[in-house]
Formats: structure tokens, sequence, C-alpha cells
């Protein structure tokens, strides 16, 4: 019979089975890549046991130099206070041999605890009681005078614990005899063994300590980011108002959550205009194809020859509006999507009169007060396209004149492209608005007269790419729109 699978269509041997062929697969792996590969799975995932681990590392690997370093230190210092001891002592009876003066039966003082002198023929000449009967500490024959200091264990009083002994040669009247003095290392070794028996217990539970807390702090200070991370996951593209948790602390962590919030303003602004503009092109776009629709419907219905050129022109209208708003639609979107074109050198001074010599006949005339040799960087198609732009809305609002001035700011190294119309102007209120993209202060007007209402929005959206800015001024009666763009460095 065969078995059932298990939840999620997995047998439930199949998590071991796989786990033996994983561990079969490494196996057959050389051995680097397998501990390569073996070091990678053990390491630790998260930013809370990485920490944690890593601060456990540093306070073991510190605490062991530590422990090391304390350990010698003490080692030291009690070795040398018992060292000193002796030798002060084998000093002394060292200089008593030489005077002739050295008792047989030595009695140590506080800190030594044997002595014994040996002439050159390796006869015990004195000896403190502890060594009584007993031979030589050395059988080496002394060369010449000098000290000799070294550590000696269970020998000669055969004491559990290491003995340091000095070993001082003289020069008496019968030869040259050596003076033993040895103490007992025991407090040196007491001390080691409590230190080292205390430091097996401190030191292991200093690092699980130094790990307990930096666990609990790491995960104390990155709950903030878990929860500014469950947020995000949560939130979709119909629930940009949503905004992730600011936690109370003035730190990196608060600071990332505010920027995150503003990046959450910034797409949820972008996301409703681009919904609100979505929305107006498709009433825009509607308007004349169903006025298109209408003409065309009417032609069929009444197939009268005299009323199909009144009708063929109405529709050419059309399209040709609808074209217009066609390619202003798609550079928008390419504008949206900082697709600007190759950046080069550009004669403003020669886009602004070929822009203005086009319309000479116009209905409007327009007046040029053009400097010579203004060069910025740009595209000469982009800047044609924001002088039409600017000078068809003064057309279209101006009453008898409209003046294009272009002139070079020296101070801000900025050309200033200026153009004004003698038209009913725009109100305070509404210079912002007006570079909102299919807003028109006159709605019928502008439609009669064929605007989109994209026409400023498109030149702002120019002028911003180009590095430069658009505003509408100060001037008296009429509109005055002012456009700064940066000249060319080169």
């Amino acid at each position: 019979m065969a078995e059932q699978d298990g939840p999620g269509g997995a047998t439930p041997d199949a998590t071991p089975r796989r786990a033996v062929v994983r561990l079969r697969q490494l196996a057959r792996l050389p051995h680097p890549v397998r501990l390569r590969h073996l070091a990678r799975r053990l390491r630790p995932r998260s930013v809370r046991a990485r920490a944690t681990l890593g601060a456990s590392a540093v306070v073991a690997l510190a605490l062991g130099v530590a422990s090391f370093g304390l350990l010698g230190l003490l080692e030291n210092n009690l070795t040398r206070n018992a060292q000193t001891d002796a030798e002060r002592q084998a000093v002394h009876i060292a200089g008593l041999a030489a005077e002739g003066r050295l008792d047989a039966v030595l009695t140590p003082d506080r800190g030594t605890d044997f002595l014994q002198v040996v002439d050159a023929h390796g006869r015990v000449l004195a000896a403190s009681p502890n060594l009584t009967g007993r031979p030589a500490l050395s059988a080496a024959r002394p060369s010449a005078p000098g000290t000799v200091r070294g550590t000696w264990n269970g020998r000669p009083v055969r004491e559990e614990h290491r003995q340091r002994v000095v070993q001082v040669t003289t020069a008496t009247g019968s030869g040259l005899v050596t003076v033993y003095a040895g103490t007992s290392l025991r407090e040196a070794d007491a001390a080691d063994e409590f230190i080292r028996a205390a430091l097996i217990f401190a030191v292991p539970l200093l690092v699980l300590t130094v790990a307990l807390v930096t666990w609990r702090v790491t995960g104390w200070a990155l709950r903030p980011v878990e929860a500014i991370r469950a947020e995000v996951a949560e939130i979709s593209d119909r629930d940009l108002h949503r905004r992730v948790p600011v936690p109370p602390s003035q730190d990196e962590i608060a600071r990332l959550a505010a920027t995150m919030n503003s990046t959450l303003d910034r797409l949820e602004a972008s996301v409703i205009r681009q919904r609100q503009f979505i929305a107006d092109a498709s009433h825009e776009l509607r308007s004349p194809i169903t006025v298109l629709r209408t003409q065309l419907e009417v032609a069929q219905a009444h197939p009268d020859p005299d009323l199909w050129g009144e009708l063929v022109s109405g529709a050419l209208e059309d399209t040709v509006r609808l074209q217009d708003l066609a390619a202003d639609l798609l550079l928008l979107a390419r504008l949206d999507t900082a697709q600007a074109p190759p950046s080069a050198a550009v004669d403003l001074t020669e886009v602004v009169r070929e822009a203005a010599r086009a319309r000479k006949r116009d209905r409007v005339p327009v007046d040029t007060e053009i400097a010579p040799g203004v060069t910025v960087r740009g595209s000469s198609l982009w800047l044609a396209r924001l002088v039409t732009n600017l000078l068809d809305n003064a057309q279209r609002h101006a009453d008898h004149r409209v003046l294009l001035a272009l002139r070079v700011d020296e101070a801000h190294r900025a050309a200033v492209l200026e153009v004004r119309d003698d038209g009913p102007g725009i109100p305070p209120a509404d210079r912002e608005r007006v570079f909102e993209r299919f807003t028109r202060l006159d709605d019928a007007r502008s439609r009669d007269q064929g605007g989109s209402g994209l026409g400023l929005a498109i030149a702002r959206d120019i002028a911003t790419h180009l590095g430069g800015s658009l505003t509408v001024q100060d001037s008296g009666p009429g509109a005055h729109l002012v456009a700064r763009l940066p000249l060319d460095s080169a």
C-alpha cells in the first residue's frame, strides 16, 4: 500500500531522507570545499546571533588573555619575593663561610625553608636541621664564584610544592664552597590553583552573561526594525496611506523609520498623482474621440457631399488635437521616468530666435529681446519645446502683445528666459497650480483654443530635468513666466 503524503505533499520521512542525501553529497566534495560549505552553514544568519557571537568571542578572547597575564604576573611576583628571601640568606651564609665563622647547624630565617653548605669535594659542611645527615644537594663541582637561581620540584625536603633555590658559590681559606638556600613556593602554587579554579568558573560565567545581555539588548534594539519590516511587508499599492512605527528613541533606527515614512509619503503622492493623471488623461482623450465619432456618424447618416467638407475639416482638427495630446502624454511619461536625451551644449539664443521667427504672422505678435551667445547644457528638442509651450500659453491668453526675452544672470551663472503677455494674468493663489497637469484657469476658453492644460506642466518638468526652474513672477498686468537654466560651464 502506497504511503500517504503529509501536508504539502511530502512523506513523513522526506526531511530525514533529504538530510541524508545532502550529507552524502557533502562527503563527496573536496576537503577545502567541504570546510567552506560547513562554515557557511554554521555561520549565524541573523544580526542578533552574529552580534551575540561576536561580542562573546571578543570577551572570551579578552578574558583569556587577561587571565594568562594575571597568572603570569602573580607567578613572577611571588617567585621573585621567595627568591629574594632565599638569596639574601644565601649571601649572608656565604659571607660567614668566607670569614670562617660558619656553624655546623644553620638556622633558616623567616622566608627560607632549608640551608646547606657544600665544599668543592662535595662534603656537607653545614646544613639546616631538616637537611641534617643528607648528602649534598648537587654533585656538580663549582667552577667559579657566582650565583645560580633555579626552581626544583619536590626536592630536597620532599614537599608537594615547588621550591625556589639560590646557589651562591664563594671562596674561603680552604677553597670554594657553595651555599644552597631554598624556600617553598607553596604560596605561589596555592594562589595559582585558586585563581585558576576561579577563572575556570568565572570566565565562562562572564562570557555567558555577556552573551545573554548582548542577545537581550540586541533583540530589544532590533525589535523596532522587525516592526518596521512587518509593517512594510503588509503595505500594498492599495493601502499606501499606512506608515511604519517610529520608535521614541532618537537613534539611527528612529531616523530609518522616519526616512521610510518620508519615502512612503513620496510614493503615495506619486501613485495619487499617477492615478489622477490617468483619470485626467482618460477624460481628455474621451472628448476628442467622442466628437470625432459623432462627426463620422453624422457623415455616415447624412451622405451629403455639401456637408462632407465641413465634417472632414472638423474631424481633421479633432484628430490633430488628439495627436498633440497623445504626444504630450508620451513626453510626460518620458519625463516621469527621467529618460532624458543625451545632454550637449545648446545655443539657446538660436533656439529662442527660431521659435520667435515662426510666429511672426500669428494673431498676437511676439516682441523679442534676445542676448547673443547664450549656451546651456541640454537637448535642443526639449529646449525648443520649453520655449514653444511658454509662447503658446502667452499667445493664448494675451490681448495684443507678447514679449520674449533672453538674458544672462552672471551672478548665478544662469540663462534667464522670460515670457510676458498683456492678458488677464495669473492670480497669486494659482501661481503654483498652473503647473499642475490638466489645469486650466479658464477651462471653457482653453478648450476652445485647443489648450489641454499640459503645456506649463511639461515646460516646468523640462526645466527641472535640465537643472533649472520655472516660476511665475510679479510684473503688473498680465502673466510673467521666468525660466532659469544653468549656463554651459565648458
